[in-house]
């Protein structure tokens, strides 16, 4: 591991900006363009970009920004990737349940993409599609996973609405994180059944479609 060496200066009137990126990231993990606006343009401007990547670097992590989603996330840096005792750091552990739901959340947001403006679904919607694939539900369990998942800016909803008419914000960071073919490997291995192969042929399209127009500018 080499020495610590930080070198950046944030000027007076982005210190604020600056604190409130760092604290955002290391607590949610995602800064995303539909939720956190004026964080993400901050945060993914090149120079402040790298100001934060620097400050992250000294303990451990580094910031990607993804332009055509609207995303920025907290990693791992590459230099600490091997280190023991950091390697895992923000790294969450999800339940079987909550696995499960977690790509049935992905699933939905890919059907929905380019429809409308953001992309949300009903919960009893999603109950069902859980249901349908003969995953037990329970309700304490399916509302801790909803908790998680809108802590880590992967979905939105109003905690105070309670029923089947729920309307759930379905964020382009259930996406990040994962390594697609592994992301693939692990669908299959969970879900050996039509969502699991459903999924990986969404993801197989969506992969071809952006390098067409990787390829196209």
């Amino acid at each position: 591991m080499s020495d610590i060496n930080l070198q950046i200066s944030v000027k007076e009137e982005n210190s604020y900006l600056f604190k409130r990126c760092i604290r955002k990231l290391l607590e949610s993990t995602f800064l995303l363009r539909d939720k956190d606006e004026r964080l993400y343009q901050f945060a993914a401007r090149e120079s402040n970009r790298q100001d934060i990547s620097a400050y992250l670097s000294a303990i451990g992590f580094d910031l990607i920004v993804d332009e055509k989603t609207g995303v920025c996330m907290l990693t791992a840096s590459e230099e600490d990737a091997d280190t023991v005792g950091l390697k895992r750091a923000n790294v969450v552990s999800f339940t079987t349940l909550q696995y499960h739901l977690l790509l049935v959340l992905w699933k939905t947001y890919l059907e929905n993409l380019g429809y409308n403006e953001g992309n949300f679904v009903l919960k009893g919607d999603l109950i069902d599609q859980v249901k349908s694939y003969g995953i037990p539900l329970v309700r304490t369990e399916l509302n801790a996973a909803f908790r998680l998942f809108k802590r880590y800016s992967l979905i939105d909803y109003d905690e105070n609405q309670e029923g089947e008419e729920t309307r759930i914000r379905l964020y382009p960071s259930l996406q990040f994180g994962w390594n697609l073919p592994q992301f693939q490997t692990v669908v299959r291995e969970y879900l050996k059944d039509a969502v699991g192969q459903e999924i990986s042929e969404k993801l197989d399209g969506q992969r071809e479609a952006e390098d067409f127009e990787e390829e196209e500018e």
